[in-house]
């Protein structure tokens, strides 16, 4: 068990028991096989987060499933998605050390699906192939109010049928038949969470990534933006928190540590996984956050991306994922970082 390194009593009452039963449970002479670090593990982080080592990890950072439609996520009812995430934040308050962090890279659900919302009506004018209005049909009845429709449309050149869709709406797209979609807002969801468990929210950044215009096409007729930014979020374990600041340079201070939007293109070929994030948004968060040779832990590991970064930077990794050609995937991409020469 680590040591602890700060003084349980200055915490608030209600984390001051949260920590005593932590820090109690202590094993004895019983000899505790943690998952050893610098490997990636296969299965559910919910088993396997409860096999590391207490209070042993500096850091966590990962992207979970984003509730979009994903291959790997489609057997997710939105209500499995927020049982994971709350359990997956919850079981890292025992493991995360004092004063250290959990990052958690996650974007809003852009297509969120709610019956109790009324569909959108939409009145597409630029793409009438008519260019009457109602208001011309009106000031034409207005002027001529002994016209049937079809006096109506010859005189203002137009069908009958356009007529009828001014004067009665349906030229208005959506209403009851329109699909019930809004943006579901996750960052209140990840803050409630994170609170529950004992962490509390530290910082937050913004990932602007490029336009992704091949994946917005629920936005053509509407005035919604396309996907172009994630969130990071920054959860703090109560604890004695090391501040160094000659971890990054006085320009890399300047440029990015000290600043609220990363500016980092996406990763354009996704060939052997549907939702890799760039190397660089962990390095910058390792490097940040951590010292040389601390642990580093990503449970939703995906294609290896966090345990390439670690490296990298000299720290030691954490892997997890649950399905095994992504595992087999990231230890190869690991395998690559330590003999380059090799892959």
């Amino acid at each position: 068990m680590r040591e602890v390194n700060f003084k349980i009593e200055r915490l608030p009452k209600a984390l001051q028991e949260k920590f005593r039963e932590l820090y109690a449970n202590e094993n004895g002479n019983e000899i505790v096989q943690y998952l050893s670090p610098n490997e990636i593990y296969l299965g559910d982080a919910r088993q396997l987060l409860p096999q590391i080592e207490p209070n042993s990890i500096a850091l966590s950072i990962w992207s979970p499933p984003y509730f979009v439609g994903k291959a790997y996520e489609a057997h997710l009812s939105f209500d499995d998605w927020q049982n994971l995430l709350k359990t997956v934040i919850h079981l890292h308050f025992r493991i995360i050390k004092p004063g250290g962090f959990l990052v958690i890279n996650i974007a809003d659900i852009l297509v969120f699906r709610d019956p109790s919302m009324p569909g959108i009506q939409a009145e597409a004018v630029n793409r009438r192939r008519s260019p009457v209005t109602r208001e011309d049909v009106l000031k034409a009845m207005a002027d001529h109010p002994e016209y049937n429709r079809y006096q109506l449309a010859k005189l203002l050149k137009c069908s009958e049928q356009t007529i009828d869709r001014r004067l009665n709406g349906n030229n208005i797209r959506g209403g009851k038949y329109g699909p019930q979609t809004r943006v579901k807002i996750v960052g209140g969801l990840v803050e409630e969470w994170a609170l529950s468990a004992g962490f509390y929210p530290y910082d937050r950044r913004i990932w602007v990534k490029d336009p992704a215009w091949e994946n917005s096409r629920w936005a053509s007729l509407s005035y919604r933006s396309v996907d172009e930014f994630e969130y990071l979020y920054f959860f703090w374990k109560p604890g004695i928190t090391r501040f160094d600041r000659t971890r990054l340079s006085a320009d890399e201070w300047r440029n990015w540590g000290s600043r609220g939007v990363w500016y980092i293109p996406s990763v354009r070929v996704n060939d052997d996984h549907e939702a890799k994030f760039p190397v660089e948004i962990p390095s910058r968060v390792i490097r940040l956050l951590t010292d040389p040779e601390e642990i580093v832990l990503d449970c939703f590991m995906g294609s290896g991306t966090t345990a390439v970064a670690a490296i990298r930077e000299n720290r030691q990794y954490i892997g997890i994922e649950i399905l095994e050609k992504y595992v087999n995937l990231a230890r190869q991409r690991v395998a690559a970082e330590h003999h380059p020469a090799e892959s």
